[in-house]
């Protein structure tokens, strides 16, 4: 694919996956009260929203972002990994009554071990691909400020 047209396809991917995300933190606030832990469907609620606004903006700046093709590829699928990651992990938490490592909107709560298995890896994973989305895009930024 020419590297205009992975970027416009791209671009048009993270508008449709943050407007999609964006809907799915709503649906979840619908629900909020009838979780195990309450305050857990809020940051499900409240990471969905967010990062379904941080999807949206980064496809909306993506044509501005200088990079080949196999990092754009990698960011791509880093970005939509990261944001859904926090959603769902946050849900799992929600439901599940877990979050060991949410300290304080998990209120001390622990859930089965398998549970917090899967949430911890959500967390550290979508940590690092955040982490690494962060600094790829400001490199690209960065260089197509320098053209």
């Amino acid at each position: 694919m020419e590297h205009s047209n992975l970027k416009k396809d791209q671009s048009n991917k993270l508008i449709f996956g943050g407007v999609f995300l964006f809907f799915l933190g709503l649906i979840v606030g619908l629900f909020v009260p009838m979780f195990a832990n309450p305050r857990m469907g809020l940051s499900s609620h409240i990471e969905g929203v967010l990062n379904g606004m941080l999807l949206m903006i980064i496809g909306l700046i993506w044509h501005k972002v200088d990079l080949s093709s196999k990092w754009l590829k990698i960011t791509f699928w880093l970005t939509i990994y990261g944001t859904f990651a926090n959603w769902l992990g946050m849900l799992i938490a929600a439901i599940f009554n877990a979050g060991k490592m949410l300290t304080v909107a998990a209120n001390g709560q622990e859930g089965a071990p398998l549970v917090e298995g899967i949430v911890t890896f959500l967390l550290i994973s979508l940590s690092v691909a955040t982490l690494t989305v962060s600094v790829t895009i400001l490199i690209g930024l960065y260089k197509n400020m320098r053209k």
